[in-house]
């Protein structure tokens, strides 16, 4: 007789925000409405087409070592804290180093390094280079630095898969523990990167809002009037287990990753395919076991761009029904690159423990072409028991993960 494939629950939240420095905090002001997306007052974007972003606000430097701060980039720092964050929740799980693992996606790494150290060797010289640079360049960082900092030699993993990456962690990791290689596996997502390449190339493709003397307004998931989303930064990071060995030790079970799936379009390395979309959040459900039917709560993708929002409605609705309530808390942090798709799992998570659906800012004219049932401000009495969190990338990446409540 096979041995049973293992259930992976989820025993520590950490999240680091444009709303909140912890995963509690940023609980709290989506479920408020407070939105963290804010005009950019830097030198360096005064001449930019777009001029706002959500940005995190926490002080980093005073929850770091002067070392720690030191040697790596803001990506890694945000990546630390979460994880800290939600391995302290956790409780430290004692585990064979052997069996414990990281798995953080990003989609961009130390790219504030790169473009800062490159214009330190133009104006300066290469003997001015940080000799800390590679490292904190490095898109693995930050899945690297985590797994110093708890002793974790079963692997320290790193998807790059765009906006899909921090979903598509999960999902590894979750894959790790079902199929017996880890007991423990922390994983998530971060990016930040909020500089003027970034703004510009995506700007230059019409991809972000240009409401830059209207910040609260401009990310509009979903919204007749969207016209782009908003550049965030941040970390999601999650610890799953095995459940019998979270139950063995008395550890509080958050959530259940129930089923996850990852597919690629293979069709453009910008725009989505509408049925890849619907693929991925079937190929979810079945690996959980569930139908569309069974699926009481939905958080979007939904970065409020014209098209994007549009298709994934369309394939939302084929899959789950257009009754299912629905969210996008991009509306409210902007969009977190590769840490979206793991607060996005996190938002899910709470959402079944607690009740309660943070609400989609700025819904004020739903898309008529948009037949979902939008939350357009917090919810509660969530009677739900099963979740999906959705996210799609550049390159044809999509990431969907179904959570069971715990």
């Amino acid at each position: 007789m096979s041995e049973q494939i293992p259930a992976v629950v989820v025993t520590g939240l950490g999240a680091v925000t444009p709303v909140g420095s912890t995963a509690g905090e940023t609980w709290d002001a989506l479920l408020a409405g407070r939105s963290g997306i804010v005009p950019l007052a830097d030198e360096w974007a005064g001449g930019l087409p777009v001029r706002i972003a959500g940005r995190v606000t926490a002080d980093v430097p005073s929850l770091l070592s002067t070392l720690e701060y030191k040697r790596m980039d803001r990506c890694g720092h945000l990546a630390l804290i979460a994880a800290r964050e939600a391995w302290t929740q956790a409780g430290g799980p004692e585990t064979d180093p052997e069996r414990l693992a990281v798995v953080i996606g990003s989609g961009y790494g130390g790219l504030d390094t790169t473009l800062e150290q490159a214009r330190t060797l133009d104006s300066k010289g290469p003997r001015r280079v940080s000799p800390h640079t590679l490292t904190r360049i490095m898109v693995n960082g930050p899945a690297a630095w985590v797994s110093i900092d708890v002793g974790a030699r079963g692997g320290a993993r790193t998807p790059v898969s765009a906006c899909a990456s921090g979903a598509e962690a999960i999902s590894q990791a979750a894959d790790m523990i079902r199929s017996g290689a880890a007991d423990v596996v922390i994983a998530g997502g971060v990016d930040s990167c909020i500089n003027g390449l970034t703004i510009s190339g995506f700007a230059q493709i019409r991809a972000l809002s240009t409401r830059n003397d209207r910040p609260l307004a401009a990310s509009r998931p979903f919204d007749r009037d969207r016209d782009g989303f908003v550049m965030g930064e941040g970390a999601g990071i999650v610890v799953l287990e095995r459940e019998d060995h979270a139950r063995a030790r008395g550890a509080e079970v958050l959530g259940v990753i129930a089923g996850s799936a990852v597919t690629s379009d293979a069709v453009d390395i910008v725009a989505a395919d509408p049925a890849m979309q619907r693929r991925v959040l079937q190929k979810a459900i079945a690996d959980a076991g569930l139908t569309g039917g069974d699926i009481g709560f939905v958080h979007a993708h939904a970065t409020s761009t014209p098209v994007g929002d549009r298709l994934e409605a369309e394939a939302i609705g084929a899959v789950v029904g257009h009754s299912v309530p629905v969210t996008s808390t991009k509306s409210l942090t902007g969009h977190l690159l590769g840490g979206a798709g793991a607060l996005g799992a996190i938002v899910t998570i709470q959402a079944l423990r607690t009740g309660a659906i943070p609400g989609t800012l700025n819904l004020d004219n739903q898309d008529p072409d948009i037949h979902l049932n939008i939350v357009p401000e917090t919810a509660r009495g969530l009677a739900a028991t099963a979740g999906i969190s959705n996210a799609f990338g550049f390159g044809g990446h999509s990431a969907s993960l179904v959570i069971t409540a715990g």
